[in-house]
């Protein structure tokens, strides 16, 4: 500021006068956002990174605010025009090509062509809501029901209703008005799969400019097709959003750790080994292995399982116990006999209030332990209805099932031992939603989670270790087979749980944040920099010692804290960021695109293509809705 007045800034590095705008417009000055000011020439690179990161990359948001009112404009446009036009100038019929304007008209008209964007910003509808009080009700059921029509034909799943754009699609036809023609066949595979193409591009290049600044995650998400054919999905996970890169037939690769390796090291060729942080997969050992000869090669990043599924091996594990395994096996029998008789799942929504006994998950042992714990939670409404007089006057209740399903729910020694489990999974379902936690990144707080889940189990015992070891050690194994040191950093880097007085330095933490230091800063003079820093952080020296910085310390994510307040020390500010910018667990989608059949075994290189382009704009799409 000079003189104190805040609507006077001079920058440091290029001396220009800022009138207006304070603080802000300086921020767009130095991080180099033209449109508002000049970029400043002078500022050094990491002050430039770090303005974008304090910005939170406006670029792709306002990037995305122009697109949508481009679409309210055109609409707005179409409007006016079918009012005052004639009908036959509004409506252009289909040629016998059913091409739907005619290909050259739609090649030339490159103004209405930038104007149909796909904007990933809810939105108005374009038609006015007082419009449709004037619709009766008949015409209303009359589009319902060709709306059922043509799904339930075309064997479409009901599921698209949930779907951003099926209400977008709606009011975008409603806009254009009557006798609006589909698009055909031919189009739709070809020049709007392209320009979809080409926008969901426009967005992947805003979120490959922030990986400079946060770095990424990939993620490769293997599963099976129909066919028994292994497929790899892979994903690049960052601050801003999931971006799916491509799709790839690992049947053949996986079988030998060489083509295993060429795979997962053409990825990184493609995302940048200086973007990378980490490289998740699951914890198969062809991948496993796969993984440590590929950051044995490259040395800037980690490789990772996902921490879904280690809880998932966790899961495993203790399914392997035979008390566990007994009483599972005896609380799926009840589960069995409710779901496939209607009337007692009737009677049993009626007692519950609708209230579902099964909890669908990602896998199925994680489903078996949801479903378990809402069972036990559920056991004085099973209780309740195995003893009332709807129940007693069933012909179910007189036969063996009935019979045998009503003495486990009313034997106490059941219920006791579901509490047993139950003082083990409550905490690694806690450590789940953690992992999978969609609202932040969940790095900085994974080790923490698991450390406490443990401390849960031990007191859930009663500190007895004949009771608790037995669970404890299966848990201890899954997490030293694959530990990984930037959990043990991010614990660390983490100020909500470094400044809590319950904080330990143990040696993993320490032998891990000095691992992280080595292998995701190559430049030795930036390593002894970081190792020097720390020790500010750690005393909560100058900006990290702020009342703001304080209070904040819970408030703010990590990695924004640490945008905040880190600025005095550029590079351990960067490297607490890159690290607390990560997630911990796979991003996956829905793996039913139809393209995924025919994608693999088609030998015809242009439909290939089509079909790669398919499923590119059918996967960002799904992620770009799900991240507003």
């Amino acid at each position: 500021m000079v003189n104190g007045d805040r609507q006077k800034i001079q920058c440091r590095y290029c001396h220009k006068m800022i009138l207006g705008g304070g603080i802000s417009r300086l921020k767009q000055h130095l991080a180099g956002e033209r449109g508002n000011i000049a970029p400043c020439e002078q500022v050094p690179d990491d002050v430039k990174a770090q303005m974008q990161q304090h910005l939170g990359f406006k670029v792709l948001e306002r990037l995305k605010r122009q697109k949508d009112f481009e679409v309210v404009e055109y609409s707005a446009q179409q409007g006016i025009e079918e009012y005052a036009g004639d009908v036959p100038n509004i409506i252009s019929p289909r040629d016998g090509s059913h091409n739907r304007r005619g290909e050259d008209a739609c090649e030339t008209n490159s103004i209405r062509r930038k104007k149909i964007v796909t904007s990933y910003l809810p939105r108005a509808s374009a038609i006015p809501q007082s419009a449709l009080q004037f619709t009766s009700q008949e015409n209303v059921d009359h589009a319902d029901i060709t709306v059922a029509k043509f799904m339930f034909e075309a064997g479409i799943p009901l599921s698209v209703a949930n779907s951003f754009y099926f209400q977008r699609m709606a009011d975008a036809i409603a806009a254009v008005g009557l006798g609006y023609k589909m698009p055909s066949y031919h189009s739709l595979r070809g020049k709007l799969l392209n320009i979809c193409a080409n926008e969901v591009q426009e967005i992947n290049k805003e979120l490959r400019k922030s990986w400079e600044v946060t770095g990424c995650t990939v993620m490769v998400d293997r599963w099976m097709d129909k066919s028994g054919q292994a497929m790899i999905n892979f994903f690049i996970d960052c601050p801003k959003g999931a971006m799916f890169l491509k799709s790839v037939d690992a049947s053949e690769i996986e079988t030998t750790l060489e083509g295993l390796v060429g795979l997962f090291d053409s990825v990184v060729q493609d995302v940048g080994s200086s973007n990378i942080v980490q490289f998740i997969t699951d914890g198969s050992t062809c991948y496993k292995a796969a993984g440590k000869v590929l950051v044995n090669k490259h040395k800037t990043f980690f490789w990772s399982v996902c921490a879904n599924h280690c809880i998932e091996l966790m899961f495993k594990g203790l399914s392997e116990m035979d008390e566990v395994n007994t009483v599972m096996a005896r609380a799926k029998k009840i589960s069995q006999l409710v779901y496939n008789h209607a009337c007692v799942l009737d009677l049993l929504k009626d007692i519950t209030e609708g209230r579902d006994i099964v909890l669908p998950s990602m896998t199925t042992f994680i489903t078996d332990y949801l479903t378990f714990q809402n069972m036990f939670m559920l056991k004085e409404s099973l209780q309740e209805m195995f003893t009332c007089n709807l129940w007693e006057q069933s012909e179910l209740s007189k036969q063996t099932l009935g019979i045998d399903v009503k003495n486990i729910v009313l034997d106490s020694q059941f219920w006791q031992s579901c509490s047993r489990i139950i003082n083990v999974i409550n905490p690694l379902i806690t450590v789940l939603n953690v992992a999978d936690s969609g609202e932040r990144a969940s790095m900085g707080f994974i080790y923490d989670a698991i450390e406490k889940a443990k401390k849960e189990m031990i007191l859930a015992f009663d500190n007895r270790e004949c009771d608790y070891s037995p669970y404890l050690d299966i848990v201890n194994h899954v997490q030293d087979k694959f530990h990984s040191p930037l959990h043990a950093a991010a614990y660390y880097l983490n100020p909500a749980i470094y400044y809590n007085p319950e904080f330990s330095m143990s040696n993993v933490v320490q032998k891990g944040l000095l691992d992280c230091i080595e292998t995701l800063e190559p430049d030795v003079a930036h390593q002894d920099n970081i190792t020097r820093h720390k020790a500010f952080y750690e005393d909560a020296v100058g900006d990290f010692g702020r009342p703001m910085a304080v209070r904040a310390r819970e408030s703010l994510s990590p990695a924004t804290w640490w945008s905040m307040y880190g600025s005095d020390h550029p590079n351990l500010q960067r490297f607490a960021v890159r690290i607390l910018s990560q997630t911990c667990s796979m991003t996956t989608s829905d793996r039913a695109c139809n393209a995924n059949a025919y994608l693999h075994s088609s030998k015809n290189r242009l439909e290939q293509e089509r079909l790669n382009d398919l499923k590119f704009v059918h996967y960002n799409l799904h992620h770009q809705q799900r991240q507003f």
